[in-house]
């Protein structure tokens, strides 16, 4: 199994990275939370409600702590009915404004978690879309293998959709907040208005140097995170063999390096985190400190405005305005994965290169099967990962006609059939069906020309019923019933205590493999490819599809690929392949009477069967029952 390994990223990926800014992220984030602009504007509305409401406690905490020495300083002598009268009005004062934030902050933070919520769902659905266009080539790339392709979509749609919220929910009020503090602060007292405002750009810097500086780290950990999944996922793909091997042991130790690795960035990163914090905090502090000790001056040296109320009120003004500061850490951490997150997800997104191309040609409705036949020319073909398969190769198939492709393993007998398919595309050469170039072909309507099965076909989480359906979504039960008698796969289906309703994945492989032919069979279409379709069947199931398959082969064009001669010897023409490019080809009889690679093969296929041995037992019965 191969092993996953943590690579750092290549020069192209670390110029897109350092693209990514936060008026990046925002822009690309804009199109999905306009379509719920009413929400936003009623978001915005109440934030800004909820931020004047954060204002009062200062407000009356200052007028009530003068009013309260001016009680016990009076003529007359303190009277407890003028403090009643004051404590009543404080606390309806108070308790009303706590009811009405409350109002206010559960509609702001429901109208905000709606928006968070349609944007991750508008998110996830517009990646699959995307993902859904893309050529195989995509697919096939290092970085996009399933388990890292799975946690780019999944985290960077969750960090996304958290940054909505931590902007509407979060970071506006505060923020708002924040401003609104200021501007009494300054309009009670512009020298301490100026002190507050001083100790925000202080920890603004040291934020954003915190932020730099652990960034690498938190890129470092996302992709741990990317192969410590893919890894999980081969394991689970992979237990057969681990436990047939008894290598649990083995992959475990893999897992644990990986794990141990994992460990490190992260206390390295929360660390430095804390270390940044910490100098925050302090800053934080000598702000509210300097803010005490500027305003009791103030008091003392009688200046015009300044009371004992008004120490409290500047406190409790600094503390709206540190308070952002003090969340400032967690929504700037947030960000940061957010950019990281977003570099994997809009990569994925905005990778336009590798939609599927699609010319414009559509074949008649009239057209029969004969007119599909497909030539290939001087073809070249090298795989993402680097693999040359397919050298100079230059074949014809004929409409109407079977074409065995044979070869060793490796020799680019399903590259062909790949190509044929417009999973890829050659890098050179031409590549024509009927006569038009597959550039040019409609991709949808031509794979609705083709039925592919091949050696492990996959089979879909649901019933029976529903992966023979797939090959034509709009068939009738009785199509269904049909095509999987064609396939004998019926009387199997039928005895089992759901019938067709039954769970697909449920099944055997050889019987998942006769659904793939019965979805093939209903499909119907005018050209068929097999890729060894019989290769995971028992002898009597191998011989009842033949059967089926050489009746759906006459007057069809099919590609047939198998190590199985007894599949491709009654082909009308044979391509015999090595290293990607064509050694011999002609009738199977002419291919074989020339010798070489193919006549190889033969005789190693006759000599692992005992052709000899079964020749004489069958030879022998006949004699017998003569």
């Amino acid at each position: 199994m191969k092993q996953a390994t943590i690579s750092s990223p290549s020069n192209a990926q670390q110029e897109a990275i350092s693209k990514m800014n936060v008026g990046d992220l925002l822009r690309k984030l804009l199109p999905y939370v306009m379509p719920y602009r009413w929400l936003l504007i009623a978001t915005l509305t109440l934030t800004l409600i909820g931020s004047l409401m954060a204002q009062v406690n200062a407000v009356v905490l200052d007028r009530a702590v003068d009013a309260i020495n001016d009680l016990q300083h009076t003529e007359g002598g303190f009277q407890w009915s003028q403090a009643a009268r004051l404590l009543v009005t404080i606390s309806a004062i108070l308790l009303g404004k706590e009811i009405f934030s409350a109002i206010v902050t559960f509609g702001q933070r429901l109208f905000g978690e709606n928006i968070r919520i349609n944007v991750s769902r508008d998110m996830s659905l517009k990646i699959v879309d995307r993902i859904l266009t893309y050529r195989m080539a995509f697919f096939s790339a290092d970085d996009n293998e399933p388990g890292k392709l799975q946690t780019r979509i999944d985290r960077g749609t969750m960090s996304l959709s958290n940054i909505v919220k931590n902007f509407f929910v979060d970071i506006l009020p505060l923020f708002t907040s924040a401003v609104m503090a200021l501007i009494l602060m300054f309009a009670a007292n512009v020298y301490v208005g100026l002190v507050a405002l001083f100790i925000v750009p202080i920890y603004f810097i040291i934020t954003v140097r915190q932020g730099t500086r652990m960034k690498g780290g938190r890129r470092l950990i996302f992709r741990t995170h990317q192969v410590l999944n893919h890894g999980i996922m081969n394991i689970i793909e992979s237990i057969g063999v681990i436990k047939s091997f008894n290598r649990e042991e083995v992959e475990a130790k893999k897992q644990e390096a990986l794990q141990q690795s994992s460990t490190e960035q992260q206390k390295n990163t929360r660390k430095l985190s804390f270390y940044f914090e910490g100098i925050k905090t302090f800053v934080e502090q000598i702000g509210t400190v300097l803010i005490i000790i500027l305003t009791a001056y103030l008091v003392l040296i009688d200046y015009p405005g300044m009371s004992i109320g008004k120490i409290m009120y500047h406190v409790m003004l600094f503390s709206n305005v540190s308070a952002p500061i003090r969340q400032l850490h967690r929504i700037y951490d947030d960000l940061n994965d957010a950019l990281i997150y977003a570099e994997g997800f809009f990569g994925i997104l905005d990778a336009k290169q590798e939609i599927e191309e699609s010319g414009k040609y559509k074949p008649q409705e009239n057209n029969s099967a004969t007119d599909y036949g497909f030539t290939l020319r001087d073809v070249d073909f090298t795989y993402p990962n680097g693999t040359h398969a397919i050298h100079d190769l230059s074949l014809d198939i004929k409409p109407g006609k079977v074409t065995a492709l044979v070869g060793l393993s490796g020799a680019g007998k399903s590259t062909i059939v790949n190509l044929l398919d417009k999973f890829y595309s050659p890098d050179s050469g031409t590549i024509e069906l009927g006569g038009v170039s597959l550039n040019e072909w409609d991709t949808h309507a031509l794979r609705d020309q083709i039925g592919l099965v091949l050696q492990k076909n996959h089979i879909f989480s649901g019933s029976i019923e529903d992966n023979i359906r797939y090959g034509k979504p709009t068939a009738t039960i009785e199509e269904v019933y049909a095509a999987a008698r064609k396939a004998y796969i019926y009387d199997q289906v039928i005895a089992l205590p759901e019938g067709f309703k039954s769970d697909a994945l449920q099944l055997s492989g050889g019987q998942q493999q006769r659904i793939a032919i019965a979805r093939m069979f209903l499909k119907n279409p005018p050209i068929i490819f097999l890729d060894e379709p019989t290769a995971s069947l028992d002898a009597i199931a191998t011989e009842q599809i033949k059967n089926s398959i050489d009746a759906i082969k006459k007057d069809r064009t099919v590609v047939i690929i198998s190590h199985n001669i007894g599949q491709i010897i009654d082909s009308d023409e044979i391509y015999v392949l090595d290293h990607g490019t064509v050694v011999q080809h002609g009738t199977p009889d002419e291919v074989y009477t020339q010798g070489g690679l193919y006549k190889d093969i033969f005789d190693a296929s006759a000599r692992s069967m005992n052709a000899d041995m079964i020749a004489r037992t069958v030879h022998a019965d006949t004699s017998s029952a003569s």
